[in-house]
């Protein structure tokens, strides 16, 4: 099975697109993940709508390079959520080929966040836009059993989740019920590894989420549980930010290192009778499925 693999913003942030397209191209990725609409005040904008010289760049460093798009972030489903604002971004996305959408829920109310994504949802699907809503620790919408109920509330067939290894270690959320949800609700993954120990406060939680992940298998999440729970074929994702790393190699080599590391733990979690020395468990044996507690 052939695996494909993203740079996420996160893992080279502050470039803008066509010089992420362009790490991503030589280090070796699919595809890559933009940042269209800001997460925090500071932080730069590539305002790709409205800018029309830095649009035509970042189309044309996708077509030399052969590097497509996996993701757009990010929409916000807040209380006052207004789909119509979110036009100009649809549309961006769907010119440069965008498969899919990061939106958040920061609503305390389930009901009215599932009819914000069902409306968001119903916008994104002429343009061949699904929605993968992902849950941050941190957030109104904090974990797995949340954002499943919100997604399952909306009941659109381009609604999905996003299941970012990081935040559901932090959220000790349960890979059982993870295995147990609809297949097709997952269209690909957010992947990292982190220390198993959690930071102890929200700004720890934060700074750590930003700023300083681990290349998969340095760390101790429990990613073989996680990724054993979704469906095999899926996308990854390289999400992970190493901001005192890449100052001392640069974001080339951050970002080469990042797909090299996560390469190797997926081939040897979906193929490990391929690995000398290593062979697959035995169906319903303990180490074949581990919960993440």
């Amino acid at each position: 099975m052939h695996h494909e693999f993203s740079l996420a913003y996160l893992s080279v942030f502050g470039l803008a697109p066509p010089e992420m397209i362009t790490v991503a191209w030589h280090a070796g990725y699919d595809y890559v993940g933009l940042r269209l609409q800001p997460v925090v005040d500071a932080e730069p904008v590539f305002a790709l709508a409205s800018d029309r010289s830095l649009l035509r760049k970042t189309k044309k460093r996708l077509e030399d390079s052969g590097v497509r798009v996996l993701d757009v972030e990010l929409i916000r489903l807040t209380p006052d959520f207004d789909v119509a604002a979110f036009d100009a971004l649809l549309d961006i996305s769907a010119d440069l080929g965008a498969r899919h959408i990061i939106a958040q829920a920061a609503d305390v109310e389930i009901s009215r966040a599932a009819d914000h994504l069902g409306q968001l949802c119903d916008a994104a699907r002429p343009r061949g836009l699904s929605i993968g809503l992902e849950f941050v620790t941190w957030t109104e919408t904090p974990d797995l059993d949340r954002a499943s109920r919100i997604v399952g509330a909306a009941q659109r067939p381009n609604a999905g989740l996003l299941i970012d290894t990081l935040h559901f270690s932090r959220s000790r959320c349960s890979v059982a019920q993870l295995a147990e949800l609809p297949r097709e609700w997952f269209r690909y993954a957010q992947v990292c590894d982190a220390p198993r120990q959690s930071p102890e406060s929200v700004d720890g939680l934060i700074h750590a989420a930003r700023n300083d992940r681990l290349f998969l298998g340095e760390g101790g999440l429990d990613l073989s549980g996680i990724l054993g729970a979704l469906p095999p074929e899926l996308p990854y994702s390289v999400e992970i930010p190493r901001t005192a790393l890449a100052r001392v190699i640069g974001a080339q080599e951050c970002a080469r290192l990042a797909l090299v590391t996560a390469r190797k733990f997926i081939r040897e979690l979906h193929h490990p009778a391929s690995i000398p020395g290593l062979q697959a468990p035995a169906a319903g044996s303990p180490s074949s499925r581990s919960s993440h507690h």
